[in-house]
């Protein structure tokens, strides 16, 4: 028999966000799933898409397409402005000095790796270290072990308390004289921890070491301004800012872009080829070798307009209320341990029950139409750190509701009836 817990009573609703409305924007959130309607919790994977990007991806296909930067004609031309004007929307959003600064990219991961690659080859010698922290993704940890096989580098790991909170004085001593870089998330997918960046970029750059921060979890949940925080380099993709799959964004600041080799060789990022040298392509062309996902482009910028419409600040305070219902009901259940309690933390729920593995509880929810991540995450050594093999994890959007929260929780509780002791 399933249990029934009394359930809270919900935080308001913030003024001027109709949830409601939000989700009729999402067409996708009106299927079924097992012929139940669909809850979807799995935003730190992946975001579902609005109209206004499904329709701008649609008119680009059906009435845009031509190829940019190199046509004369007028087809060519819309699509090439088309394609400039989401570079500088990105810029507006994440509030970088020029455009030029904004690199387009397949996604964070390629990001990681253009910086890893240029920037690192250029940079590392044998003995040097780069800082990272034990929560990253490893999309943040293999490119830098790469570099550090070919360089003769070496990591550093700046380590987390049990709550998921970064344990800023030992990352601090970390540093020394051969500290050449640091790499970090800003927010943890698989604890929900919201890294204190603008005091970590402070210290690296009081030591006069740049810093690369990954922003795949936290570019949609609260306002990026890249010139406040003074991040080096930091790093998107768009398919979790409600954008399309394929297409991401590497800001640098210019000084560094500048000095810092193409990651790939190929059309548009030349100003002119001979078969005895290469003259590169100014930035921030020079880092975009080949046809772009021009689609994927103008799509993000889309993405970005939907956002900028709903407001950031509402966003927050949604997805903040989310949380705080969230730990409250589950809490609650017998059994069931939150991994990753950190004080500042997104709209990520990790969680484990006692005597029963992540994958069952993620095929009983499916059943009820119920779709959470369950497994390591990409993140193997913060599993490693609390000595589990796995968590199941609940990841909130904008478009997310108090009763999914609610229908989660009673999933849960059905998952324990059917499989606890």
């Amino acid at each position: 028999m399933t249990r029934q817990l009394s359930k809270t009573p919900a935080p308001a609703q913030p003024p001027h966000f109709d949830v409601h409305r939000i989700r009729e924007d999402f067409p996708i959130l009106h299927n079924k799933v097992h012929n139940k309607t669909l809850v979807y919790l799995d935003n730190a994977a992946t975001t579902q898409k609005p109209n206004l990007v499904i329709n701008a991806l649609r008119r680009y296909y059906g009435s845009e397409n031509a190829n940019i930067h190199r046509g004369v004609y007028l087809l060519s031309q819309l699509a090439t402005d088309l394609y400039e004007q989401a570079r500088r929307k990105v810029q507006r959003f994440i509030n970088a000095a020029e455009s030029r600064e904004i690199i387009f990219t397949r996604g964070t991961t390629e990001a990681i790796n253009l910086v890893a690659s240029s920037y690192g080859r250029t940079n590392f010698k044998p003995g040097d270290q780069i800082i990272l922290t034990g929560m990253e993704h490893l999309s943040n940890i293999v490119p830098w072990q790469i570099i550090c096989q070919q360089t003769g580098a070496v990591l550093r790991v700046a380590p987390f308390d049990d709550n998921g909170e970064l344990i800023l004085d030992e990352y601090e001593r970390l540093f020394t004289p051969r500290t050449r870089f640091v790499t970090a998330v800003h927010l943890s997918k698989s604890l929900g921890t919201i890294n204190p960046v603008k005091r970590m970029i402070a210290i690296a750059h009081a030591h006069n070491v740049p810093v690369f921060i990954d922003g795949a979890q936290s570019i949609a949940h609260g306002p990026i301004d890249v010139q406040d925080i003074d991040a080096d380099f930091y790093a998107f993709s768009g398919h979790k800012l409600y954008g399309p799959t394929g297409i991401g964004a590497l800001y640098g600041k210019a000084r560094f872009l500048e000095e810092m080799p193409p990651y790939q060789g190929g059309g548009d990022m030349i100003a002119s080829v001979t078969f005895e040298k290469t003259e590169y392509n100014e930035l921030p062309y020079k880092f975009e070798a080949g046809t772009p996902n021009i689609a994927g482009g103008i799509g993000l910028g889309a993405a970005i307009d939907y956002l900028t419409s709903v407001g950031l600040p509402n966003i927050v305070a949604h997805e903040s209320r989310l949380l705080e219902y969230a730990h409250s009901r589950l809490s609650g259940i017998p059994g069931l341990r939150v991994v990753g309690t950190a004080r500042q933390k997104g709209g990520v729920i990790s969680f484990v029950l006692k005597g029963i593995h992540p994958h069952d509880i993620g095929t009983i929810l499916d059943g009820d139409g119920i779709a959470v991540r369950t497994g390591h995450h990409c993140c193997q050594p913060v599993m490693d750190r609390f000595q589990i093999p796995a968590t199941a994890r609940a990841s909130f959007a904008l478009y997310n509701t108090i009763p999914e929260i609610d229908a989660l929780a009673d999933g849960i509780l059905k998952v324990i009836g059917f499989l606890g002791s």
